[in-house]
This record gives structure tokens, sequence and C-alpha cells, in this order.
């Protein structure tokens, strides 16, 4: 028997529990990168480099500088950004691989790195998995939109 007929769409408990698994990694991956710019910003003042002028601290400034704040939270948007695209265009985020889930084309091959931009923005912050339910092919908003698919890995043995 073929392998590939044992695989079958991720069904919603299985999407949601991967997301649950992915949001505590990307808030730890977030903590670090934040802690990396804090660390260098505390660093630089320590050694006379920079100075806060009116703000209080390094998160005064970085959240409501006009200009830091803007890059600040784009370089936090990146790492999300990044984090994902990166582990879908592999197949798999590590909430994913303890699910045994998959994301992929239709054809098995990886998605690309348009295709992870396309679900991010389709997922609304996982609302769109609600689709589910609904659709025969048990696919979600995303993966319809990006032109993909999430499938239950088969158990080996």
């Amino acid at each position: 028997m073929n392998s590939t007929n044992l695989i079958k769409p991720a069904g919603l408990f299985r999407r949601f529990a991967a997301i649950i698994y992915d949001a505590l990694i990307i808030i730890a991956v977030e903590m670090i990168a934040v802690g990396i710019v804090v660390a260098t910003m505390e660093a630089l003042l320590s050694q006379g480099a920079i100075n806060y002028g009116s703000y209080v601290d390094a998160s005064d400034l970085l959240n409501h500088h006009p200009l830091w704040s803007i890059i600040f939270h784009a370089y936090v948007v990146f790492v999300w950004v990044g984090f994902l695209s990166y582990f879908w265009m592999k197949g798999q985020t590590l909430g994913m691989r303890a699910w045994k889930l998959r994301v992929q084309n239709e054809d098995g091959r990886n998605i690309s790195f348009v295709q992870s931009l396309i679900r991010m923005v389709m997922s609304l912050f996982g609302l769109g998995n609600l689709t589910v339910l609904f659709d025969p092919k048990k696919r979600a908003l995303q993966d319809m939109c990006a032109k993909c698919e999430v499938v239950h890995l088969p158990h080996v043995q």
C-alpha cells in the first residue's frame, strides 16, 4: 500500500493544538529577539554611545519614539513572519511536527515564500481554520487562498 494513500487532511483540533504549541515557541523567540535589542541598547548606554533623552528607558524609547518605534515593531513582525515562513517552507513548524501535520502543495512539494505570506495574512490569527468545519476537503481559508494543504501524516511504525 502506498503511504500517500494514508495521508489525510488535518482536522481542526490538531491544527489548533499545533497553533498553541507554536505560539508558545514564537513568544519565546520574540522574547529573545527583544532581549537582544534591549541588552544592546543598555550596553551602548553604559558605554555612553547613546542616551535615551527624554525617554525613561529602552522600552519607552522603542515604543514611543516616532522613528524607533516603527523600526522596532517592524523588527518584531519580521522575526514572527520569518519564523513561520522558514518552517512552513520546510513543511512543518515545531508544533506541526509534534502533532504530525505538514503544510504542502497538493503534489507534496514544499510551499513557497509567497504562499507562506498568503497563509499568514489569510489565517486571520488562526480563525481561518474554522472553514475546516465546513469545507468537504477540510481546507482552511489560508490554505484555499495559498493553494496548499495541511495534512495529517500517517503514524510511522
